[in-house]
């Protein structure tokens, strides 16, 4: 599971932690990856830190997961960047490609690595984290939402090809509170928050939930979808403010 020291990416975990799984988890920093563990459990959790566009950071990563566990049965696809905030006509150029590369293009890789290892022989499911800005127009963070949308593209078209055997879905979530976005909703929540027709914003737990239902056997008929939680803000037009980094 990349990107999963913290954040949305640790609430997934907890939640397929508490399911009995057994994870692998991977973010930038050692020190982040060793809470996250401990909280976890050393026995059930493991860490490997790299940057998730490094392509031997990834082959690593896969080969410990094996070692370690003895298996590779899911991947959840959660690491992403969007280092640029205002209008896309106005990007940098440079920033534009690292949104792609991180978000998309690492993403078909860790897919890639986790089929040549073991899932192309035994199976298994990949849930790519997308976003609400990938279904809808998003100022501010154009390019990122963007990438989202390839991202979801590529979820539908390896739904397909890997089929019958490893399922691809995707979840978009809107908002979630965490400490890196915290700048987003600190001091004015619930004026955000009253925009949402649920009335709140999201929890890493809600990504969670989605993420696990997805990868379970209760899922076992749903594969190239993309399951939108987001409080229902889309349904009102829109899809708030949101930067990934």
């Amino acid at each position: 599971m990349t990107g999963a020291s913290r954040g949305i990416g640790l609430g997934v975990a907890e939640r397929l932690v508490a399911e009995g799984a057994r994870v692998v988890l991977t973010g930038r920093h050692e020190e982040a990856l060793d809470e996250a563990i401990a909280l976890l459990g050393p026995d059930v959790a493991s860490g490997v830190a790299g940057k998730v566009d490094d392509p031997a950071h990834q082959a690593a990563t896969v080969a410990h997961a094996i070692e370690r566990f003895g298996s590779l049965d899911v991947l959840v696809n959660n690491a992403g960047v969007n280092p640029w905030y205002g209008p896309m006509i106005e990007i940098d150029l440079t920033a534009a490609r690292k949104i792609v590369e991180v978000n998309c293009f690492a993403s078909l890789a860790w897919a890639q690595h986790a089929h040549r290892a073991w899932m192309g022989t035994h199976g298994g499911s990949i849930v790519n984290i997308a976003s609400h800005s990938a279904v809808r127009p998003a100022p501010g963070v154009g390019m990122y939402g963007a990438s989202k949308a390839m991202l979801v593209s590529m979820t539908e078209l390896l739904a397909v090809e890997l089929a019958p055997d490893i399922r691809v879905n995707a979840v978009a979530p809107a908002l979630v509170k965490t400490r890196f976005s915290a700048a987003l909703y600190e001091d004015h929540e619930e004026e955000i928050a009253d925009d949402y027709p649920l009335g709140r914003l999201g929890e890493p737990g809600d990504i969670g939930n989605a993420v696990a239902f997805l990868l379970s056997d209760e899922a076992a008929f749903m594969t190239g979808q993309l399951m939108v939680v987001d409080g229902g803000i889309t349904l009102r037009g829109g899809v708030g403010d949101e930067r990934v980094g």
